[in-house]
């Protein structure tokens, strides 16, 4: 904890660039959070091998950990004010996930339903071990910095509630090292996809990215699945669970043009392509402004790797503190 400020760690797998899901399901608050909390940002590359480990794969980790940093930058997180580092860059990280895995059950674990749907969305027949217990090697990048605060959406709390478990099983086996993380909930929905079955993906082709350029926006926009029973601008339309106002909700600052675009489509007195011409404007005032201080970042080759380094070197710097503690804390004595 720097000061008064709690400490603070979230981030992403790095395995492409990120979307308008991300911006509003995480992205917007991390940019909020920095303000009055010590901020720990992690690319976790490491955990991109549960699902992911083929080399064709691993290849490409490196450039979406630069493409990550930028969109984080973009997005306007700033690097003087939260850290921003890269999960291998912490070789303490698998020292700890080693002794954490000690002190939590299979049966713990696989009572996480998450767990399942990872793997059934990686097309897995079996469950890889690694995959099970990615639940402990999340509670060793939680520990590390000793962070007290975990922004999650709801779907994660219980991947919070393991790591306030292991920390507690540790505290009490061999004295205070840990705070018990608490959750901070998310009660922003999932985005959904521009095609309005399932969330956002890139991996679906059905996001629009943070650094899609305006016209591939307004053609992402124009594509978007509305009310399927709406063949005409005549007929009233469906707007509950329409993905073009559930978007217009998220990114339209202007709430009486929304109520007003919602009370006429309900009234079969607007087109879609009015609706979706406005909610490609309000999407614009989000994206222009990262488009911009990404094309800022982008001029200065070495940025990204300035930015990952002192995240790096802090992050480490605090995992050594960490490590000395808990080593200390278990008696442990390592033979060289």
């Amino acid at each position: 904890m720097v000061g008064n400020r709690k400490r603070i760690l979230t981030g992403d797998r790095p395995t492409g660039r990120l979307h308008l899901g991300h911006w509003v399901g995480s992205l917007q608050n991390r940019v909020l959070l920095q303000d009055d909390y010590d901020c720990f940002f992690i690319l976790a590359d490491l955990h991109t091998l549960t699902t992911r480990p083929e080399k064709e794969a691993l290849a490409q980790v490196p450039d979406h950990i630069r493409d990550s940093v930028l969109d984080y930058l973009a997005a306007g997180i700033d690097p003087e004010r939260a850290s921003i580092f890269v999960q291998s860059a912490v070789p303490e990280t698998a020292e700890l996930n080693l002794l954490l895995m000690m002190l939590v059950s299979v049966p713990r674990l696989e009572r996480l339903p998450s767990i399942k749907d990872m793997a059934d969305a990686a097309h897995l027949d079996v469950l890889p071990f690694g995959l099970l217990g990615y639940p402990v090697l999340q509670a060793a990048d939680i520990l590390l910095p000793r962070a007290q605060v975990v922004p999650v959406g709801k779907d994660n709390v219980p991947h919070v509630e393991i790591t306030r478990e292991i920390a507690r099983r540790f505290n009490n086996l061999y004295g205070e090292v840990f705070p018990e993380p608490e959750a901070m909930v998310s009660e922003v929905p999932s985005l959904p996809g521009i095609y309005g079955m399932q969330k956002m993906s890139k991996s679906l082709g059905n996001a629009i990215l943070l650094a899609d350029s305006p016209d591939v926006v307004r053609q992402r926009v124009m594509q978007m699945y509305t009310d399927p029973n709406r063949i005409r601008a005549d007929i009233p339309g469906n707007v509950d669970g329409n993905p073009v106002f559930i978007y217009h909700d998220a990114f339209n600052r202007d709430v009486d043009e929304v109520n007003d675009l919602k009370e006429r489509y309900r009234a079969g007195r607007v087109g879609d392509v009015e609706v979706k011409q406005k909610l490609f404007r309000a999407i614009e005032l989000v994206l222009e402004p990262m488009r911009e201080r990404r094309a800022r970042f982008e001029s200065r080759p070495g940025m990204v790797a300035e930015v990952l380094d002192a995240g790096n070197r802090r992050a480490r710097a605090v995992a050594a503190e960490t490590m000395a503690l808990v080593r200390e804390a278990m008696g442990i004595t390592y033979y060289r």
